[in-house]
């Protein structure tokens, strides 16, 4: 993953659930449109890990925020891409929010050290504050740990295949699958955390778009019924994990 990444997204984000036989069904009519990113042209299967751990307060304002639908909301979390601790590859600070119908993120690079890959809870915070690039992303964690005490509190995994439109740089599509959640407050789980798999059997299927859909994505909608969710990995691994329920 190249540290050339983008730091700031301000986009529409639809997303879609589709069992097995559809998503191979939808992936082959969606290649007349779109191409692989570059990034995963040459990579095996053409997919890459994506591993997030997010932060909460004990009463998981953010989760309920999203089960409740604010049209105002926001969470933090640390991503990487990959399972090995020693690694060499970025790590970044984000807050992914929505403010009415548009999901709006920023991120910021984590120093290239590797002592927080080893420590979870109150130190991984306090690295996090002392060690990120400063900024209002970090200003906003800071003020967030101290306000309300956030803490990590569950890893989500998944492999994502990435492509982008032929024809609109700005359209985004990727499938997500072999979704797994962990209860832990590290980036790196120690080997006695045990993984869940959520949503078995599933693809999340996620559209990201600045203006409009283009119109031949709408007649795939139509031709396949595809239903658009208010879908959360997180919100979906905290009640897989028994944190927290929808009612």
């Amino acid at each position: 993953m190249a540290t050339s990444t983008k730091l700031h997204f301000s986009r529409f984000e639809f997303k879609y659930l589709l069992p097995k036989g559809l998503r191979q069904e939808v992936e082959s009519e969606l290649n007349h449109f779109v191409e692989f990113d570059p990034f995963v042209a040459n990579r095996p299967d053409h997919r890459y890990l994506v591993r997030s751990l997010y932060w909460d307060d004990r009463a998981l304002t953010a989760f309920h925020d999203k089960i409740d639908g604010m049209l105002n909301r926001s969470k933090f979390r640390i991503r990487t891409y990959t399972t090995d601790p020693d690694e060499p590859v970025p790590r970044f600070l984000e807050i992914k929010g929505r403010h009415n119908n548009l999901v709006v993120k920023h991120r910021t690079p984590l120093d290239a050290g590797t002592e927080h890959s080893s420590v979870g809870g109150d130190r991984l915070a306090e690295l996090v504050m002392d060690r990120c690039t400063p900024g209002p992303i970090q200003q906003e964690f800071c003020f967030q740990r101290y306000r309300r005490r956030i803490q990590p509190y569950a890893l989500i995994d998944y492999m994502r295949r990435p492509f982008i439109s032929r024809f609109d740089p700005e359209f985004r599509l990727t499938f997500d699958e072999d979704l797994r959640v962990t209860r832990t407050n590290r980036l790196f789980p120690k080997n006695t955390d045990r993984s869940i798999r959520v949503v078995p059997g599933y693809t999340v299927m996620e559209v990201k778009f600045r203006h409009h859909l283009p119109s031949w994505f709408h007649r795939i909608i139509q031709g396949y019924e595809l239903r658009r969710l208010s879908f959360s990995k997180i919100c979906e691994g905290t009640i897989a994990l028994g944190l927290a329920s929808d009612d």
